[in-house]
């Protein structure tokens, strides 16, 4: 099973018997490419492209995801079957929306998690260089760690977070040993140098899987604890996908 991603602008997907075939634009003048679709585990849809009733019938058919995104990564929505919805798990959630307890412990619980993991990610990396500014940055996340286990307030909570991920990309650019690449400061949409646009794109890919997931085991993605806010948003995707940033996103670059 594998995720087809679909990035070439103007290309047409539709279904023809068992398989999906992606059609170039004629201009293109590339030859479609045909897929089992009993291979395909999920869709991301970049831009531009175009699905056919039969194709989207499919994967709802098929419960196969489709996920929606624009050009340059930045979600849009997405496409997924009910039969996919777990009743019983949404409850449970819904329950536990405003136990302000709950999301808090939540909320430290995945913090934690990303700062241990931006750590680590920060000491393997400068076990051969011994920059004495990344030992810093390592020893403030530690400071970090220490504060949020006392914390009880969720602003708290996310103003060490940003803290931390100041510190950890300050030290991240540091370790880069490609002279071709420069990093500064973490910026986006849009991304403004070509480390960042591999970080923005890692970035969606992972939130993408993390997505999918969330929906294979029937949760409802917009519930989240430590993201929350008047937007219609997969907040649940943006929580379970921080403590992953910089051990897998990070170790790509």
């Amino acid at each position: 099973m594998s995720t087809l991603y679909l990035v070439q602008q103007g290309t047409m997907v539709r279904k023809e018997q068992t398989r999906f075939v992606i059609q170039p634009r004629a201009q293109d003048q590339q030859e479609p490419l045909s897929i089992p679709i009993r291979e395909v585990e999920q869709l991301l849809v970049f831009g531009n492209i175009h699905l056919s009733t039969a194709a989207i019938s499919t994967c709802l058919e098929s419960q196969v995801p489709v996920v929606f995104l624009t050009q340059s990564g930045r979600y849009k929505g997405h496409l997924w079957s009910a039969e996919q919805t777990n009743l019983a798990s949404e409850l449970a959630q819904f329950r536990q929306y405003h136990n302000a307890e709950f999301q808090i412990e939540m909320a430290r619980s995945l913090i934690r998690g990303k700062l241990l993991n931006s750590k680590q990610f920060l000491l393997r990396l400068n076990r051969k260089r011994k920059l004495d500014t990344v030992a810093a940055a390592i020893a403030g996340i530690n400071q970090d760690l220490r504060a949020i286990a006392t914390v009880n307030n969720l602003d708290a909570l996310r103003g060490y977070e940003g803290t931390a991920a100041s510190r950890y990309f300050s030290a991240f650019g540091q370790l880069i040993t490609n002279s071709d690449f420069q990093f500064e400061h973490r910026n986006r949409r849009p991304p403004t140098d070509p480390i960042n646009s591999m970080l923005s794109f890692g970035y969606t890919l992972l939130f993408n899987n993390v997505l999918s997931l969330i929906l294979t085991e029937g949760l409802h993605p917009y519930l989240g604890n430590l993201h929350r806010n008047d937007r219609t948003e997969p907040h649940l995707a943006f929580d379970l996908m921080e403590e992953f940033r910089s051990p897998i996103v990070g170790v790509a670059h």
